[in-house]
């Protein structure tokens, strides 16, 4: 599978756009690049049994995040507080920058 160029990155603010907790915002937890998928924070909460075993802990039914896909988020502008589009910008100096698409505002790298 190709890597996709994903322009979310870790602690960044987004909205669930589609999926059962559509409209949610949280943030993000991690990203898996090769997947295209990232970890939100108390989205996609799925229940998996466990058995006991010799390391774990206790046997029963545990509740844990699940990766959705990175087109199912848009990043939230902190000036704007809506889901926006990003766009990439590289400074005289050679730093690449992302820039809000409604406000023009950097976004915190």
């Amino acid at each position: 599978m190709e890597k996709v160029k994903c322009r979310i990155k870790k602690d960044d603010k987004v909205k669930v756009i589609s999926g059962k907790d559509r409209g949610k915002i949280r943030k993000v937890l991690s990203i898996d690049r090769k997947e295209n998928r990232v970890m939100v924070e108390n989205v996609n909460i799925v229940k998996r049994h466990q058995k006991a075993g010799p390391h774990s802990k206790q046997s029963g039914i545990i509740e844990g995040e699940a990766p959705i896909h990175a087109s199912n988020v848009m990043i939230v502008c902190e000036k704007c507080a809506k889901p926006v589009r990003i766009k990439a910008k590289r400074l005289t100096d050679g730093k690449k920058v992302r820039i809000c698409g409604k406000c023009g505002e950097f976004l915190e790298t």
